[in-house]
């Protein structure tokens, strides 16, 4: 009897153990559930598999990693993690800064500095005396020859009104006043004061007519053609006074809100690297290219001596100070296709990706333009890391399905 008492005994403690051991395992089995491991790769981490096995797009054995149970737009990281990746965090606020960007160019005509020698009356053009773009024409050089019917009509009447002068009485007195009126044709037409004179002596009247230049500079374009007809006011030649250039250049819209006319820019030159000069801002495009964000700005260059030639390359400098806004090191922003974004330290050791809105790049460090907690940290430092690590783990972008 005291033989199947022990005997009992040691069933019920096997039993016990027996089934402490199960408990044992289903609880460990348990704590493995909760950290269950798949397996990714570390090429294509978008492949999520329960089992060891082989990529299915580049075949390289799976990597086996635990699952994170942080948010989509979160990453928990270890201290070892935050070392190995160089992680620093910072709190952000709002600094003062000084601006200076450089922007290239190229030096083109001064539109405004372009003189348009027109016909003064109908006619022919029968010669030019400049065929060539890029000559220079002197004040007073003749340009071109005109036979017009109109211009000879005006220096007939002008000739036998001066015939007239001498004649007694009113013939003489309504000769001068012909003589005035034909005169003031003729310095419509164009001719010099010295051309309407020659006419006096001349033995026979000429429908040919030679115009000269009223202005110094060099040839821009050449509109007419010999033998071609000439409507009043039509365009023979362009002049342009290359002592005054321009430079235009391209700004991005986030620079440009804080430019204004009559700024100072030092504009230096390919061509000529030992040389620069100050040259201020005249014109700003009030419209924006909508293809690629950017506006137009220009800048008189001055030439005196005529060593600057359009065409040739510029670089414009130009300095803003005082510049509030919160900057962060470039390298802190990660910037996709759609979107830019930063990381910050939601907890230690978890860090949640934040999408942003930027502005000014100044000397390696980036406005953010969008409103942040000034108690947060920003990953300064190691974003990048930490964006490659939640795309391994995660398979996905950390911004993905979310807008602005």
């Amino acid at each position: 009897m005291k033989t199947i008492k022990i005997i009992g005994m040691l069933s019920l403690l096997l039993t016990v153990f027996m089934a402490c051991n199960t408990k044992n395992k289903d609880d460990h089995s348990a704590h493995n559930s909760k950290e269950t491991t798949f397996y990714t790769c570390s090429m294509d981490p978008q492949v999520k598999e329960d089992k060891p096995g082989k990529c299915p797009i580049c075949h390289m054995d799976l990597t086996p990693m635990k699952s994170d149970d942080t948010a989509a737009n979160e990453i928990s990281l270890s201290k070892q993690q935050l070392q190995l990746g160089n992680i620093t965090m910072q709190t952000i606020a709002t600094t003062q800064s000084s601006l200076e960007q450089n922007y290239t160019g190229v030096l083109t005509i001064n539109q405004e500095e372009i003189n348009t020698i027109s016909a003064r009356a109908m006619g022919r053009i029968e010669k030019l005396y400049f065929k060539t773009v890029g000559d220079y024409v002197a004040k007073n050089e003749p340009i071109y020859q005109l036979y017009s019917e109109d211009i000879a009509i005006a220096k007939q009447d002008y000739f036998t009104a001066y015939k007239q002068l001498t004649m007694p009485g009113d013939f003489g007195k309504n000769a001068r006043t012909m003589l005035i009126a034909a005169k003031q044709k003729l310095l419509f037409y164009g001719l010099s004061n010295a051309q309407i004179e020659t006419i006096k002596s001349s033995k026979e009247i000429s429908p040919y007519t030679i115009f000269y230049s009223n202005s110094s500079g060099t040839i821009s374009e050449i509109i007419a053609t010999e033998g071609s007809y000439a409507m009043e006011g039509a365009g023979i030649i362009k002049l342009a006074n290359l002592n005054s250039l321009w430079l235009e250049t391209q700004v991005n819209i986030n620079y440009a809100k804080s430019m204004h006319l009559g700024q100072n820019a030092t504009v230096s030159f390919t061509d000529f690297p030992d040389k620069s000069i100050i040259a201020k801002i005249t014109f700003i495009n009030p419209e924006i290219n909508p293809d690629t964000r950017l506006l137009l700005i220009r800048m008189e260059i001055p030439n005196q001596n005529l060593l600057l030639k359009p065409g040739m390359q510029a670089i414009a400098r130009l300095t803003q100070s005082n510049i509030k806004g919160v900057f962060i090191p470039s390298d802190a922003v990660i910037r996709e296709e759609n979107a830019s974004y930063i990381w910050i330290e939601k907890r230690s050791g978890v860090f949640e990706s934040l999408m942003v809105e930027t502005g000014l790049e100044i000397n390696g460090m980036i406005e953010i333009k969008s409103e942040m907690d000034p108690t947060k940290k920003v990953v300064i430092t190691g974003a990048y890391a930490i964006n490659s690590e939640y795309k391994f783990r995660k398979g996905n972008d950390p911004m993905a399905g979310m807008e602005m």
